[in-house]
């Protein structure tokens, strides 16, 4: 009969640590639930930063070859020279 009981206590024991490790783990889950949805949130931003900064960089080196920066310079003299042209045929089309 004690060897029963000494079997009891100890599935008793056994049962209560589970238990202890259940909680730990599941508040465990909860944190590492709060901190992935944190950093989804931070990527999230950060994304559309990036996204904002590709279309500020582009507008800038859209601004940039349009006011002849030393990278385009070349092409963007031709371009006005292109543009003048037809402004004088344009004006030239006109006075006849």
């Amino acid at each position: 009969m004690s060897e029963i009981a000494e079997i009891i206590n100890s599935l008793e024991d056994r049962i209560e640590k589970l238990f202890i490790k259940i909680d730990s783990l599941e508040k465990n889950s909860i944190s590492i639930t709060s901190e992935l949805e944190k950093a989804a949130t931070i990527i999230k931003k950060q994304a559309d930063e990036i996204a904002k900064l590709k279309s500020d960089c582009d507008s800038l080196k859209m601004a940039n070859s349009l006011l002849g920066g030393e990278e385009n310079k070349r092409d963007t003299k031709l371009k006005i020279n292109s543009l003048i042209r037809e402004i004088d045929y344009c004006i030239a089309q006109l006075s006849d």
